[in-house]
């Protein structure tokens, strides 16, 4: 299983991939996690079973959308739990989308 993690820069996200990853270790997951700059992602999407946005890019939601082409679910990670890097719940949200 595959989740990329998608904001302005990568680097806000590098430390919700760190919890993430630990809370799929914590439940027995073989997940693999990465975080890209919005410029970066367009060309990655329809290499992922999910693509989450940071809020501070879901403005390009629609459009990343249309370009996935139906191929690769993406969503926008919730304010409250990207603002408190809360990991287990973005992992959560991540494997309610792609039904694990």
């Amino acid at each position: 299983m595959k989740i990329l993690l998608v904001c302005n820069a990568g680097m806000s996200t590098s430390m919700l991939v760190s919890r993430m990853e630990k809370a799929a270790q914590a439940r027995g997951l073989s997940i693999e996690i990465q975080a890209v700059p919005i410029t970066q992602a367009e060309t990655m999407l329809k290499e992922w079973d999910i693509v989450m946005l940071g809020p501070q890019v879901r403005h390009q939601l629609n459009y990343l959308i249309k370009k996935a082409e139906g191929q690769t679910p993406i969503q926008v990670i919730e304010m409250r739990d990207y603002g408190m890097m809360n990991g287990e719940k973005v992992l959560d949200a991540a494997l309610k989308v792609i039904g694990e």
